[in-house]
């Protein structure tokens, strides 16, 4: 189905019938007039040509290990009715996908639309790996297009979401849940380092960056009522975009510390954590541990100023700072950060559709609404939305430098991360130990690092 340049929502699960060749080039030559309008009617107002400096060996090698996801899946993937019934089908959309990306990177516009229409014929939300990611990536390629002349989009912000995109992408993280290791895996690996690092501990203080649902607490709720310790208080400080859904996970997880017989208390902090300027409401209390918990993703801006959020982090001095990070750049130039994303996407995509059929509707809101968003931010967002602002590409570098130290995830997190593993029948994921960090990867690419850091002294 060929679509339209103009705005609009995201892939919708209505099935139109296929264009006929007539139609196809009409609507084509539609595509072609509305971007030479723009041309005409608009002044060029945000992007210059991006340098386009990259590492063409990086980019090669990166381009063969997509060939490789692609030429993996095509041939175990159900092909939907739309696909093209060659076995190269997913080749040749990785090839326009990359010529099209190297046309917005030289700022040849035109050529990048005329490829547009070739693209969204031959890709589909429902297929093979590579044709999904890239119903969602010429999505974000659009927007990159319209904005170069435009200069209009701005990255996904939690404050920008309105309370229906919130309970959409809740509802997306259950399915997420469900159907792939990898929440899990961020949860069981910071649950045990928690755990290990509150022995001895009686009161403590959790602030979770980004609360959402909060569906990693009830299982740390679970294994500190097995502790002989007696616990005297629990306190959980959620940040979020919207006071409503905070209130309500503070009523789901009170409800849970409640059956363990905990002493539990939740507060609800609106914002972003980086932007805050009072921070007595996350002092510590006499005699309590503090801990921080951060699950990163592309999906929006999370913590604000993340100068701002190392100083805090720097001032709360927590007994113990677990991070969970995406293993991609969202950062450097767009052609660069195109190929890095394809690469990246691709194996998750291919993960994701492993033993899943090609109409599922789980997979399918996980894909739209958090991986198709997430890969809009990354490309369709250049000029000074993207640089003008100094963020942390790899947090690890900038902990040591404010005094923390890395903890071993070996042992219980690492045996727990196994275990997880077990329970799911797909034998793609791969589990490495690294510096004390644990990497889950798929097919050898590592997708997703959990880290834990102390203060040094």
């Amino acid at each position: 189905m060929i679509q339209s340049l103009l705005p609009r929502s995201p892939i919708t699960m209505k099935k139109t019938k296929r264009l006929n060749r007539d139609e196809s080039q009409q609507v084509q030559e539609q595509e072609l007039i509305v971007v030479e309008d723009y041309q005409r009617s608009k002044k060029r107002t945000s992007f210059e040509p991006e340098t386009v400096l990259v590492d063409e060996v990086e980019v090669e090698n990166q381009v063969e290990e997509i060939e490789t996801i692609v030429s993996s899946s095509s041939s175990s993937s159900r092909r939907n009715e739309f696909s093209h019934p060659c076995e190269s089908n997913g080749l040749r959309l990785l090839g326009l996908l990359l010529q099209c990306a190297e046309a917005v990177a030289m700022d040849n516009l035109n050529k990048a639309t005329n490829l547009l229409p070739e693209i969204s014929e031959i890709s589909s939300p429902f297929g093979s790996s590579i044709e999904r990611v890239a119903a969602y990536f010429i999505e974000a390629l659009r927007s990159r297009i319209i904005t170069s002349f435009l200069g209009t989009y701005s990255p996904i912000t939690i404050k920008s979401l309105t309370l229906i995109q919130n309970q959409k992408i809740c509802k997306a993280l259950q399915s997420y849940n469900s159907i792939s290791p990898l929440i899990k895996f961020s949860q069981y690996t910071a649950n045990q380092a928690i755990f290990q690092a509150l022995e001895g501990e009686d009161r403590f203080h959790v602030i979770d960056l980004d609360i959402m649902q909060g569906l990693q607490w009830p299982g740390l709720f679970h294994i500190l009522h097995s502790r002989s310790k007696k616990i005297q208080s629990i306190r959980i400080t959620g940040v979020g975009s919207s006071f409503e859904l905070l209130e309500a996970t503070g009523r789901r997880l009170t409800d849970f510390a409640s059956s363990f017989g905990l002493p539990f208390e939740f507060i609800p902090l609106e914002g972003k954590i980086g932007n805050i300027i009072d921070l007595s409401q996350l002092a510590p209390r006499q005699n309590e541990a503090t801990v921080v918990h951060w699950m990163h993703h592309c999906l929006y801006d999370i913590t604000g100023s993340d100068l701002g959020t190392l100083k805090l982090l720097k001032v709360l001095k927590p007994k113990l700072i677990t991070i969970v990070e995406q293993d991609l750049s969202n950062g450097g130039n767009f052609l660069g950060r195109f190929v890095e994303a394809l690469h990246y996407y691709s194996a998750l995509f291919d993960a994701l559709g492993d033993g899943q059929e090609w109409d599922s509707m789980e997979r399918y809101q996980v894909e739209q609404q958090i991986f198709g968003c997430e890969i809009k931010n990354i490309v369709a967002v250049g000029g000074p939305k993207r640089t003008g602002e100094v963020k942390v590409d790899r947090w690890g570098d900038e902990l040591r430098q404010i005094g923390f130290n890395p903890v071993s995830l070996g042992g219980n997190p690492a045996a727990q991360a196994s275990l997880l593993l077990g329970m799911f029948p797909w034998k793609g994921y791969t589990l490495v130990e690294e510096n004390g960090c644990l990497k889950l990867g798929w097919k050898d690419l590592s997708l997703l690092t959990a880290s834990a850091w102390q203060p040094s002294d």
